[in-house]
């Protein structure tokens, strides 16, 4: 007969799990990718390195695992912001606010999770964050059109464009914590609509 885990086991591994998961999440936010090894989960999660290995294979595992909870989360924070009253141009705004000021609480976090060089897995679940940060902001670009608020354009393209650029202008102050860097990109959004930046500059 095949071995079957009783509910008070499976409680344990899941609550192990979950152990590590947040170990990891405070290993990342401190030491990025590069320090985030699997002995480092350990040590921090005051477990062994095989305990680790017996929820994930490899640190590879690990990470996807934990990018896919930050992803998650950092979606639905700037979904939900963008879902607020407003036209459409100050909500796709609120979107880069709310993805900027969250960013630079959590700067090393936030550069493992946009540029710091990764495993192969890993930068699979970096396009997927992209490409629904990207979904998002199309959506209210759409509406912007729609409404006549906006000129005419591919909703997807501007949004990605925004994205990337969005990811590239907070590269710098997530390496050197200059957040005056940041201050332009309100505007710059504004303008790449093709909208008017008055009062927002």
């Amino acid at each position: 007969m095949p071995y079957r885990r009783t509910p008070k086991v499976q409680e344990r591994l899941d609550a192990q799990r979950d152990a590590l998961l947040a170990a990891a999440m405070e290993q990342l936010a401190e030491r990025g990718y590069a320090g985030c090894s699997v002995s480092a989960v350990a040590e921090r999660a005051g477990v062994a390195v095989g305990s680790v290995y017996r929820h994930f294979p490899t640190k590879a595992a690990l990470v996807v695992e934990l990018f896919r909870k930050v992803v998650t989360r950092e979606v639905e924070a700037v979904r939900a912001v963008s879902e607020r009253p407003g036209t459409p141009q100050e909500r796709i705004v609120a979107v880069f606010d709310t993805f900027a000021r969250r960013a630079l609480k959590t700067p090393r976090m936030a550069y493992a999770l946009l540029a710091e060089p990764v495993d192969a897995p890993i930068e699979a679940e970096r396009l997927v964050f992209r490409r629904a940060f990207r979904d998002v902001v199309a959506h209210h670009v759409s509406d912007g059109v729609r409404s006549g608020v906006l000129p005419a354009q591919d909703a997807e393209v501007t949004a990605a464009a925004l994205v990337g650029a969005a990811a590239e202008v907070l590269i710098g102050p997530l390496t050197t914590g200059g957040a005056d860097d940041v201050s332009g990109l309100r505007t710059f959004v504004l303008r790449s609509l093709g909208g008017s930046d008055a009062g927002h500059s």
